[in-house]
Protein backbone atom coordinates (compact mmCIF):
# COMPACT_ATOMS: atom_id res chain seq x y z
CA UNK A 1 0.00 0.00 0.00
CA UNK A 2 1.35 3.23 -0.55
CA UNK A 3 0.15 6.67 0.39
CA UNK A 4 0.88 9.96 -1.23
CA UNK A 5 0.65 13.59 0.51
CA UNK A 6 -0.48 16.24 -2.04
CA UNK A 7 0.39 19.95 -0.98
CA UNK A 8 -1.78 23.07 -1.75
CA UNK A 9 -2.03 24.14 -5.40
CA UNK A 10 -1.98 27.62 -4.06
CA UNK A 11 1.29 27.30 -2.15
CA UNK A 12 3.87 29.81 -3.82
CA UNK A 13 7.02 27.64 -5.46
CA UNK A 14 9.38 28.60 -3.00
CA UNK A 15 6.90 28.77 0.00
CA UNK A 16 6.07 25.25 -0.86
CA UNK A 17 9.99 24.27 -1.61
CA UNK A 18 10.72 25.80 2.29
CA UNK A 19 7.73 23.96 3.62
CA UNK A 20 9.05 20.44 2.04
CA UNK A 21 12.04 20.99 3.59
CA UNK A 22 10.75 21.47 7.08
CA UNK A 23 8.40 18.57 7.17
CA UNK A 24 11.42 16.32 5.53
CA UNK A 25 12.95 17.10 9.08
CA UNK A 26 9.89 15.83 10.87
CA UNK A 27 9.12 12.62 9.06
CA UNK A 28 11.43 9.60 9.54
CA UNK A 29 12.64 8.09 6.61
CA UNK A 30 10.41 5.14 5.31
CA UNK A 31 11.37 1.86 6.53
CA UNK A 32 13.44 -0.67 4.06
CA UNK A 33 11.33 -2.94 2.40
CA UNK A 34 12.26 -6.70 3.71
CA UNK A 35 14.21 -7.33 0.75
CA UNK A 36 16.66 -3.91 0.49
CA UNK A 37 17.27 -4.73 4.55
CA UNK A 38 20.75 -5.65 5.86
CA UNK A 39 21.22 -8.98 6.84
CA UNK A 40 23.36 -11.11 6.50
CA UNK A 41 22.94 -13.32 3.26
CA UNK A 42 25.08 -15.88 3.39
CA UNK A 43 23.17 -17.00 6.60
CA UNK A 44 20.19 -16.58 5.00
CA UNK A 45 20.62 -18.86 2.63
CA UNK A 46 21.97 -21.38 4.65
CA UNK A 47 18.74 -21.13 6.72
CA UNK A 48 16.36 -21.14 4.00
CA UNK A 49 18.36 -23.90 2.15
CA UNK A 50 18.28 -26.36 5.02
CA UNK A 51 14.66 -24.99 5.85
CA UNK A 52 13.62 -26.26 1.97
CA UNK A 53 15.51 -29.25 2.53
CA UNK A 54 13.75 -30.11 6.40
CA UNK A 55 10.61 -29.40 4.70
CA UNK A 56 10.64 -31.57 2.06
CA UNK A 57 11.88 -34.24 4.06
CA UNK A 58 8.89 -34.17 6.36
CA UNK A 59 5.94 -33.65 3.22
CA UNK A 60 7.02 -34.36 0.31
CA UNK A 61 5.65 -38.05 -1.35
CA UNK A 62 9.01 -38.26 -3.18
CA UNK A 63 11.26 -38.72 -0.49
CA UNK A 64 10.19 -42.45 0.55
CA UNK A 65 8.59 -42.78 -3.05
CA UNK A 66 10.12 -46.70 -4.51
CA UNK A 67 9.20 -45.64 -7.53
CA UNK A 68 11.54 -42.67 -7.24
CA UNK A 69 14.74 -44.41 -5.37
CA UNK A 70 17.08 -41.29 -6.70
CA UNK A 71 14.38 -37.92 -5.35
CA UNK A 72 16.25 -38.57 -1.70
CA UNK A 73 19.84 -38.29 -3.68
CA UNK A 74 18.89 -35.55 -5.77
CA UNK A 75 17.34 -33.60 -2.52
CA UNK A 76 20.51 -34.13 -0.86
CA UNK A 77 22.96 -32.72 -3.41
CA UNK A 78 20.66 -29.57 -4.12
CA UNK A 79 21.60 -28.57 -0.53
CA UNK A 80 24.95 -30.19 -0.53
CA UNK A 81 25.14 -27.30 -3.87
CA UNK A 82 23.36 -24.28 -2.35
CA UNK A 83 25.80 -24.77 0.65
CA UNK A 84 28.65 -23.97 -1.50
CA UNK A 85 27.29 -21.42 -2.81
CA UNK A 86 26.73 -19.85 0.44
CA UNK A 87 30.31 -19.47 1.34
CA UNK A 88 30.62 -16.98 -1.31
CA UNK A 89 26.84 -15.27 -0.80
CA UNK A 90 27.11 -11.33 -0.14
CA UNK A 91 23.80 -9.75 -1.25
CA UNK A 92 19.96 -10.62 -2.08
CA UNK A 93 21.06 -11.94 -5.39
CA UNK A 94 23.44 -14.62 -4.85
CA UNK A 95 20.30 -15.51 -1.46
CA UNK A 96 17.72 -15.77 -4.54
CA UNK A 97 19.41 -17.44 -7.92
CA UNK A 98 21.10 -20.10 -5.15
CA UNK A 99 17.54 -21.24 -3.55
CA UNK A 100 16.10 -20.98 -7.50
CA UNK A 101 18.76 -23.11 -8.60
CA UNK A 102 17.80 -25.68 -5.64
CA UNK A 103 14.23 -25.82 -6.30
CA UNK A 104 14.94 -26.06 -10.14
CA UNK A 105 17.33 -28.78 -9.42
CA UNK A 106 13.46 -30.98 -8.81
CA UNK A 107 12.71 -30.70 -12.58
CA UNK A 108 9.35 -30.22 -11.24
CA UNK A 109 6.67 -27.68 -12.39
CA UNK A 110 4.93 -28.40 -8.95
CA UNK A 111 8.14 -27.46 -6.87
CA UNK A 112 8.31 -23.58 -6.92
CA UNK A 113 9.66 -20.40 -5.24
CA UNK A 114 8.09 -17.24 -5.08
CA UNK A 115 8.92 -13.87 -2.48
CA UNK A 116 6.68 -13.09 0.05
CA UNK A 117 7.28 -9.34 -1.07
CA UNK A 118 5.04 -9.53 -4.04
CA UNK A 119 6.06 -6.15 -5.31
CA UNK A 120 9.78 -6.35 -5.51
CA UNK A 121 11.84 -7.08 -8.51
CA UNK A 122 15.30 -6.74 -9.31
CA UNK A 123 16.98 -4.20 -11.33
CA UNK A 124 18.01 -5.65 -14.62
CA UNK A 125 20.26 -5.17 -17.08
CA UNK A 126 20.34 -5.99 -21.14
CA UNK A 127 22.42 -5.26 -23.87
CA UNK A 128 19.84 -4.01 -25.70
CA UNK A 129 17.95 -6.74 -27.38
CA UNK A 130 16.48 -9.72 -26.78
CA UNK A 131 16.31 -13.04 -28.09
CA UNK A 132 13.48 -15.44 -28.58
CA UNK A 133 13.16 -19.09 -29.35
CA UNK A 134 11.87 -19.80 -32.93
CA UNK A 135 11.79 -23.37 -33.39
CA UNK A 136 15.37 -24.63 -32.28
CA UNK A 137 16.79 -21.21 -32.82
CA UNK A 138 17.36 -18.29 -30.25
CA UNK A 139 16.81 -15.56 -32.59
CA UNK A 140 17.07 -11.59 -32.11
CA UNK A 141 12.86 -10.79 -31.38
CA UNK A 142 12.99 -7.54 -29.57
CA UNK A 143 15.48 -4.53 -29.35
CA UNK A 144 16.20 -0.90 -28.65
CA UNK A 145 16.12 1.04 -32.32
CA UNK A 146 18.29 3.69 -30.49
CA UNK A 147 21.41 1.02 -30.00
CA UNK A 148 23.11 1.39 -33.50
CA UNK A 149 25.66 -2.01 -32.00
CA UNK A 150 23.05 -4.49 -31.47
CA UNK A 151 22.51 -7.09 -34.13
CA UNK A 152 19.32 -6.64 -36.12
CA UNK A 153 15.69 -8.78 -35.61
CA UNK A 154 15.69 -11.77 -37.35
CA UNK A 155 19.52 -12.41 -36.18
CA UNK A 156 20.57 -16.25 -35.41
CA UNK A 157 22.41 -16.44 -32.35
CA UNK A 158 25.37 -18.62 -32.57
CA UNK A 159 27.62 -18.40 -29.62
CA UNK A 160 29.02 -16.18 -26.69
CA UNK A 161 32.22 -15.49 -25.12
CA UNK A 162 33.03 -19.32 -27.06
CA UNK A 163 29.80 -20.91 -25.70
CA UNK A 164 27.94 -21.92 -27.99
CA UNK A 165 23.88 -20.92 -28.11
CA UNK A 166 22.49 -24.08 -26.74
CA UNK A 167 25.06 -24.72 -24.12
CA UNK A 168 24.45 -21.08 -23.08
CA UNK A 169 20.67 -21.29 -22.48
CA UNK A 170 21.19 -24.04 -20.44
CA UNK A 171 23.74 -22.44 -17.87
CA UNK A 172 22.13 -19.08 -18.01
CA UNK A 173 18.35 -20.31 -18.25
CA UNK A 174 17.60 -23.70 -17.41
CA UNK A 175 19.91 -23.94 -14.40
CA UNK A 176 17.55 -21.53 -12.79
CA UNK A 177 14.40 -22.50 -14.23
CA UNK A 178 14.16 -26.08 -14.88
CA UNK A 179 12.96 -28.67 -16.95
CA UNK A 180 14.53 -26.99 -20.13
CA UNK A 181 14.13 -30.05 -21.97
CA UNK A 182 10.63 -29.08 -22.37
CA UNK A 183 9.45 -26.48 -25.15
CA UNK A 184 7.17 -24.61 -22.88
CA UNK A 185 9.89 -23.29 -20.87
CA UNK A 186 12.10 -22.70 -23.63
CA UNK A 187 9.02 -20.31 -24.78
CA UNK A 188 8.58 -18.54 -22.18
CA UNK A 189 11.65 -17.92 -20.60
CA UNK A 190 14.02 -17.77 -23.81
CA UNK A 191 13.91 -14.12 -23.14
CA UNK A 192 16.65 -14.31 -20.71
CA UNK A 193 19.46 -15.08 -22.22
CA UNK A 194 20.23 -11.54 -22.40
CA UNK A 195 18.58 -10.40 -19.39
CA UNK A 196 21.26 -10.13 -16.27
CA UNK A 197 19.26 -9.37 -12.62
CA UNK A 198 21.78 -9.41 -10.21
CA UNK A 199 22.61 -13.06 -10.18
CA UNK A 200 26.21 -13.42 -9.21
CA UNK A 201 26.87 -16.92 -10.56
CA UNK A 202 26.42 -16.01 -14.14
CA UNK A 203 28.52 -13.38 -15.37
CA UNK A 204 27.28 -10.64 -18.17
CA UNK A 205 29.02 -11.74 -22.03
CA UNK A 206 30.60 -10.12 -23.67
CA UNK A 207 31.06 -10.63 -27.19
CA UNK A 208 28.48 -12.85 -29.17
CA UNK A 209 28.20 -13.99 -32.70
CA UNK A 210 25.22 -14.46 -34.95
CA UNK A 211 24.50 -15.39 -38.32
CA UNK A 212 23.36 -12.14 -39.81
CA UNK A 213 21.81 -12.43 -43.96
CA UNK A 214 24.06 -15.48 -43.86
CA UNK A 215 27.04 -13.68 -42.90
CA UNK A 216 28.47 -14.34 -39.17
CA UNK A 217 28.89 -11.34 -37.48
CA UNK A 218 30.48 -10.46 -34.03
CA UNK A 219 28.71 -7.89 -31.42
CA UNK A 220 30.39 -6.23 -28.32
CA UNK A 221 27.86 -6.50 -25.70
CA UNK A 222 27.60 -2.95 -23.51
CA UNK A 223 24.91 -3.77 -20.52
CA UNK A 224 22.34 -1.44 -19.43
CA UNK A 225 19.72 -0.97 -17.69
CA UNK A 226 16.43 -2.15 -19.03
CA UNK A 227 13.81 0.09 -20.82
CA UNK A 228 10.48 1.05 -18.52
CA UNK A 229 8.67 -1.68 -20.77
CA UNK A 230 10.42 -4.91 -19.83
CA UNK A 231 7.06 -6.36 -18.75
CA UNK A 232 5.50 -5.80 -22.27
CA UNK A 233 8.39 -6.22 -24.59
CA UNK A 234 8.26 -9.87 -22.90
CA UNK A 235 4.82 -10.35 -23.19
CA UNK A 236 4.64 -9.95 -26.89
CA UNK A 237 7.76 -11.73 -27.45
CA UNK A 238 6.08 -15.03 -26.08
CA UNK A 239 3.16 -14.32 -28.43
CA UNK A 240 0.53 -15.58 -25.43
CA UNK A 241 -2.42 -14.05 -23.59
CA UNK A 242 -4.17 -14.60 -20.17
CA UNK A 243 -8.05 -13.60 -21.18
CA UNK A 244 -10.45 -13.08 -18.97
CA UNK A 245 -13.28 -15.35 -17.72
CA UNK A 246 -15.74 -15.61 -21.15
CA UNK A 247 -18.41 -17.20 -22.68
CA UNK A 248 -18.94 -15.57 -25.83
CA UNK A 249 -21.66 -17.01 -28.50
CA UNK A 250 -20.72 -15.63 -32.19
CA UNK A 251 -23.39 -15.30 -35.16
CA UNK A 252 -22.16 -18.66 -36.99
CA UNK A 253 -23.80 -20.97 -33.54
CA UNK A 254 -20.26 -21.51 -32.44
CA UNK A 255 -19.48 -20.84 -28.96
CA UNK A 256 -16.29 -19.22 -26.83
CA UNK A 257 -15.39 -20.32 -23.46
CA UNK A 258 -12.16 -18.67 -21.70
CA UNK A 259 -11.04 -20.63 -18.17
CA UNK A 260 -7.39 -18.63 -17.73
CA UNK A 261 -7.30 -20.44 -13.87
CA UNK A 262 -9.36 -23.45 -12.24
CA UNK A 263 -8.28 -21.77 -8.60
CA UNK A 264 -9.93 -23.85 -6.40
CA UNK A 265 -9.64 -21.54 -3.54
CA UNK A 266 -13.23 -20.91 -2.33
CA UNK A 267 -12.51 -17.28 -1.35
CA UNK A 268 -10.71 -16.40 -4.43
CA UNK A 269 -12.65 -14.00 -7.20
CA UNK A 270 -12.08 -17.00 -9.98
CA UNK A 271 -13.65 -19.04 -7.71
CA UNK A 272 -16.73 -17.40 -7.65
CA UNK A 273 -16.12 -16.87 -11.88
CA UNK A 274 -15.92 -20.30 -12.40
CA UNK A 275 -18.92 -20.98 -10.41
CA UNK A 276 -20.66 -18.42 -12.68
CA UNK A 277 -19.40 -19.91 -15.67
CA UNK A 278 -20.77 -23.34 -14.96
CA UNK A 279 -23.62 -22.32 -14.13
CA UNK A 280 -23.90 -20.26 -17.50
CA UNK A 281 -22.67 -23.33 -19.15
CA UNK A 282 -25.64 -25.46 -17.94
CA UNK A 283 -28.38 -22.61 -18.84
CA UNK A 284 -26.77 -22.55 -21.74
CA UNK A 285 -26.66 -26.64 -22.32
CA UNK A 286 -28.73 -27.41 -25.31
CA UNK A 287 -27.67 -24.53 -27.31
CA UNK A 288 -23.94 -25.31 -26.22
CA UNK A 289 -24.38 -29.18 -27.54
CA UNK A 290 -26.41 -28.08 -30.74
CA UNK A 291 -23.19 -25.94 -32.07
CA UNK A 292 -21.37 -26.27 -35.20
CA UNK A 293 -18.02 -26.03 -32.55
CA UNK A 294 -16.89 -24.83 -28.92
CA UNK A 295 -13.85 -23.65 -28.34
CA UNK A 296 -12.72 -24.36 -24.43
CA UNK A 297 -9.54 -21.32 -24.42
CA UNK A 298 -7.16 -23.05 -22.03
CA UNK A 299 -4.52 -19.81 -22.76
CA UNK A 300 -2.32 -18.78 -19.85
CA UNK A 301 -4.30 -21.27 -17.63
CA UNK A 302 -1.53 -22.73 -14.92
CA UNK A 303 -3.79 -25.08 -13.10
CA UNK A 304 -5.64 -24.90 -10.02
CA UNK A 305 -8.83 -27.77 -9.04
CA UNK A 306 -9.05 -30.48 -11.75
CA UNK A 307 -12.93 -30.28 -10.93
CA UNK A 308 -13.61 -27.93 -13.13
CA UNK A 309 -13.19 -29.62 -15.95
CA UNK A 310 -14.84 -32.42 -14.92
CA UNK A 311 -18.38 -30.18 -13.93
CA UNK A 312 -17.20 -28.46 -17.58
CA UNK A 313 -17.45 -32.26 -19.13
CA UNK A 314 -20.51 -33.24 -17.71
CA UNK A 315 -22.63 -30.03 -18.90
CA UNK A 316 -21.01 -30.98 -22.38
CA UNK A 317 -21.01 -34.47 -22.83
CA UNK A 318 -22.87 -35.80 -20.05
CA UNK A 319 -21.75 -38.54 -17.54
CA UNK A 320 -22.94 -41.52 -19.63
CA UNK A 321 -21.14 -40.65 -22.53
CA UNK A 322 -17.72 -39.69 -19.96
CA UNK A 323 -18.89 -43.32 -18.02
CA UNK A 324 -18.19 -45.15 -21.45
CA UNK A 325 -15.53 -42.81 -22.68
CA UNK A 326 -13.61 -43.39 -19.64
CA UNK A 327 -9.63 -42.10 -19.14
CA UNK A 328 -6.90 -44.87 -18.47
CA UNK A 329 -7.69 -45.70 -14.46
CA UNK A 330 -5.35 -44.03 -12.14
CA UNK A 331 -4.45 -46.71 -9.61
CA UNK A 332 -4.79 -44.78 -6.71
CA UNK A 333 -3.18 -41.88 -5.22
CA UNK A 334 -0.72 -41.80 -2.11
CA UNK A 335 -0.74 -38.37 0.11
CA UNK A 336 2.41 -38.12 2.30
CA UNK A 337 0.50 -38.46 6.01
CA UNK A 338 2.35 -35.52 7.37
CA UNK A 339 1.52 -32.77 9.84
CA UNK A 340 2.07 -30.09 8.06
CA UNK A 341 0.08 -31.67 4.92
CA UNK A 342 -2.67 -32.49 7.37
CA UNK A 343 -2.95 -28.39 8.14
CA UNK A 344 -3.15 -27.35 5.46
CA UNK A 345 -6.26 -29.75 3.60
CA UNK A 346 -8.07 -29.11 7.48
CA UNK A 347 -7.17 -25.24 6.36
CA UNK A 348 -9.38 -25.63 2.99
CA UNK A 349 -11.81 -27.76 4.50
CA UNK A 350 -12.43 -24.87 7.01
CA UNK A 351 -12.76 -22.78 3.78
CA UNK A 352 -15.28 -24.86 2.02
CA UNK A 353 -17.62 -24.98 5.30
CA UNK A 354 -17.48 -21.35 5.67
CA UNK A 355 -18.30 -20.40 1.87
CA UNK A 356 -20.78 -23.23 1.85
CA UNK A 357 -18.58 -25.08 -0.45
CA UNK A 358 -19.33 -27.99 -2.79
CA UNK A 359 -20.29 -31.48 -0.85
CA UNK A 360 -18.40 -33.65 -3.21
CA UNK A 361 -15.22 -31.63 -2.34
CA UNK A 362 -16.23 -31.44 1.46
CA UNK A 363 -16.39 -35.02 1.92
CA UNK A 364 -13.23 -35.38 -0.54
CA UNK A 365 -11.51 -33.24 1.93
CA UNK A 366 -12.69 -34.79 5.27
CA UNK A 367 -11.37 -38.38 3.87
CA UNK A 368 -8.37 -37.08 2.82
CA UNK A 369 -7.78 -35.78 6.61
CA UNK A 370 -9.09 -38.51 8.38
CA UNK A 371 -7.03 -41.32 5.85
CA UNK A 372 -3.57 -38.83 6.55
CA UNK A 373 -4.59 -38.89 10.50
CA UNK A 374 -4.78 -42.37 10.76
CA UNK A 375 -1.91 -43.73 8.52
CA UNK A 376 0.42 -40.96 10.76
CA UNK A 377 -0.97 -42.37 13.75
CA UNK A 378 -0.14 -46.00 12.76
CA UNK A 379 3.01 -44.61 11.85
CA UNK A 380 2.82 -45.19 7.89
CA UNK A 381 4.19 -43.03 5.60
CA UNK A 382 1.49 -42.55 3.14
CA UNK A 383 -1.83 -42.78 2.90
CA UNK A 384 -3.99 -44.58 -0.42
CA UNK A 385 -7.02 -42.80 -1.89
CA UNK A 386 -7.71 -45.51 -4.37
CA UNK A 387 -9.93 -45.59 -6.72
CA UNK A 388 -13.63 -47.45 -6.76
CA UNK A 389 -13.21 -50.63 -8.77
CA UNK A 390 -15.95 -52.11 -10.26
CA UNK A 391 -16.84 -55.67 -9.60
CA UNK A 392 -15.04 -58.18 -12.08
CA UNK A 393 -18.65 -59.57 -12.68
CA UNK A 394 -19.82 -55.96 -13.56
CA UNK A 395 -22.16 -55.89 -16.52
CA UNK A 396 -20.66 -53.72 -19.18
CA UNK A 397 -21.76 -50.03 -19.60
CA UNK A 398 -24.19 -49.95 -22.52
CA UNK A 399 -23.10 -47.19 -25.11
CA UNK A 400 -24.04 -43.56 -24.88
CA UNK A 401 -25.53 -41.49 -27.69
CA UNK A 402 -23.37 -38.65 -28.31
CA UNK A 403 -24.71 -35.30 -27.49
CA UNK A 404 -22.05 -32.65 -28.90
CA UNK A 405 -23.29 -31.87 -32.43
CA UNK A 406 -20.09 -29.72 -33.28
CA UNK A 407 -16.48 -30.24 -32.35
CA UNK A 408 -14.43 -29.48 -29.34
CA UNK A 409 -11.53 -27.66 -29.74
CA UNK A 410 -9.00 -27.75 -26.91
CA UNK A 411 -7.13 -24.18 -27.21
CA UNK A 412 -3.65 -24.71 -25.15
CA UNK A 413 -0.61 -22.49 -25.03
CA UNK A 414 3.32 -23.40 -23.08
CA UNK A 415 1.38 -21.67 -19.73
CA UNK A 416 -1.08 -24.55 -19.89
CA UNK A 417 0.24 -27.07 -16.25
CA UNK A 418 -0.99 -29.13 -13.08
CA UNK A 419 -5.08 -28.88 -13.08
CA UNK A 420 -5.21 -27.55 -16.88
CA UNK A 421 -3.13 -30.70 -17.71
CA UNK A 422 -5.67 -33.34 -16.23
CA UNK A 423 -8.69 -30.86 -18.38
CA UNK A 424 -6.90 -31.52 -21.42
CA UNK A 425 -6.26 -34.96 -20.80
CA UNK A 426 -10.00 -35.51 -19.83
CA UNK A 427 -11.58 -33.43 -22.68
CA UNK A 428 -9.04 -35.54 -25.30
CA UNK A 429 -10.04 -38.45 -23.77
CA UNK A 430 -14.12 -37.60 -24.54
CA UNK A 431 -14.04 -36.22 -27.70
CA UNK A 432 -12.27 -33.20 -27.78
CA UNK A 433 -9.38 -31.77 -30.19
CA UNK A 434 -6.37 -29.97 -28.76
CA UNK A 435 -5.19 -26.61 -31.15
CA UNK A 436 -2.78 -24.27 -30.23
CA UNK A 437 0.95 -25.25 -29.38
CA UNK A 438 2.01 -27.52 -26.78
CA UNK A 439 1.63 -27.76 -23.32
CA UNK A 440 4.27 -27.82 -20.27
CA UNK A 441 4.44 -30.80 -18.23
CA UNK A 442 4.18 -32.01 -14.70
CA UNK A 443 5.20 -34.59 -12.69
CA UNK A 444 3.17 -37.61 -10.83
CA UNK A 445 3.20 -35.54 -7.58
CA UNK A 446 0.87 -33.08 -7.02
CA UNK A 447 -1.89 -30.94 -4.77
CA UNK A 448 0.53 -27.91 -3.56
CA UNK A 449 0.91 -26.45 -0.07
CA UNK A 450 2.89 -23.08 0.53
CA UNK A 451 4.73 -23.09 3.48
CA UNK A 452 6.66 -20.04 4.07
CA UNK A 453 10.47 -20.51 4.58
CA UNK A 454 12.64 -19.44 7.80
CA UNK A 455 13.97 -16.09 6.44
CA UNK A 456 10.09 -15.27 5.79
CA UNK A 457 11.38 -14.01 2.47
CA UNK A 458 9.99 -16.88 0.06
CA UNK A 459 7.45 -19.19 0.59
CA UNK A 460 7.49 -22.76 -1.80
CA UNK A 461 5.12 -25.08 -3.86
CA UNK A 462 5.23 -28.32 -2.11
CA UNK A 463 3.47 -31.28 -3.64
CA UNK A 464 1.28 -33.38 -0.94
CA UNK A 465 0.51 -36.74 -3.11
CA UNK A 466 1.28 -38.88 -5.86
CA UNK A 467 -0.26 -40.29 -8.56
CA UNK A 468 0.33 -44.23 -9.16
CA UNK A 469 -0.50 -45.38 -12.66
CA UNK A 470 -1.34 -41.99 -14.50
CA UNK A 471 -1.25 -42.85 -18.39
CA UNK A 472 0.27 -39.52 -18.43
CA UNK A 473 4.13 -39.84 -17.61
CA UNK A 474 6.32 -37.59 -15.72
CA UNK A 475 7.07 -34.32 -17.28
CA UNK A 476 5.12 -35.14 -20.90
CA UNK A 477 3.41 -32.26 -21.98
CA UNK A 478 0.13 -32.55 -24.35
CA UNK A 479 1.05 -31.87 -28.21
CA UNK A 480 -1.65 -30.01 -30.20
CA UNK A 481 -3.59 -32.50 -33.09
CA UNK A 482 -3.73 -29.00 -35.15
CA UNK A 483 -0.46 -26.73 -34.12
CA UNK A 484 -1.43 -22.93 -34.36
CA UNK A 485 1.62 -21.04 -34.99
CA UNK A 486 2.18 -17.23 -34.59
CA UNK A 487 0.59 -14.78 -32.02
CA UNK A 488 -1.22 -16.37 -29.69
CA UNK A 489 -2.72 -13.63 -28.45
CA UNK A 490 -4.98 -12.26 -31.45
CA UNK A 491 -8.38 -13.93 -30.47
CA UNK A 492 -9.96 -12.69 -33.76
CA UNK A 493 -7.09 -14.51 -36.13
CA UNK A 494 -7.27 -17.78 -33.64
CA UNK A 495 -11.25 -17.75 -34.03
CA UNK A 496 -10.45 -17.80 -38.30
CA UNK A 497 -7.77 -20.37 -37.42
CA UNK A 498 -10.13 -22.66 -35.90
CA UNK A 499 -12.85 -22.28 -38.44
CA UNK A 500 -11.27 -23.13 -40.91
CA UNK A 501 -10.37 -26.55 -39.50
CA UNK A 502 -14.39 -27.58 -39.36
CA UNK A 503 -15.22 -29.82 -41.68
CA UNK A 504 -16.74 -28.71 -44.93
Amino acid sequence: MKRSVMASAACLVMACAAQASALAQDIPAAAPTPMDQPRDWSATLIQDATGLHDIMMDSHPGVHDPLNPGFRARLDRGLAATLERAKTTTDRGGWWWAMRAYVASFEDGHVQISMTQRDFGFPTRWPGFLTAYRGADQVVADRDEAVVDAPPLGARLIDCDGVGAAALAEQRIGQFRGRWFLEAIRTRFGDWMFLSAENPWQAEMKTCRFEVGGAVRTYALDWRPTPADLGERRTRLMQSVRPDFALKHFDDGGFWISTPTFNGDPASEAHAALTAMVADMKSKQDALRVAPYVVLDLRGNGGGSSHWSQLMAQVLWGDDWMATHPEPAIEGVDWRASDGNIAEISAFLDKLRATNGQPELIVWAEDAINGMKSARAAGQVYWRSANDEEPADAAPTPPAPQLMAGRVYVLTDSSCGSACLDAVDLWKTVGGVQVGRETSADTVYMEIREPTLPSGLAEIAVPMKVYRGRARGNNEPQRPQYLIEGDMSDDAALLASIRRLQPN
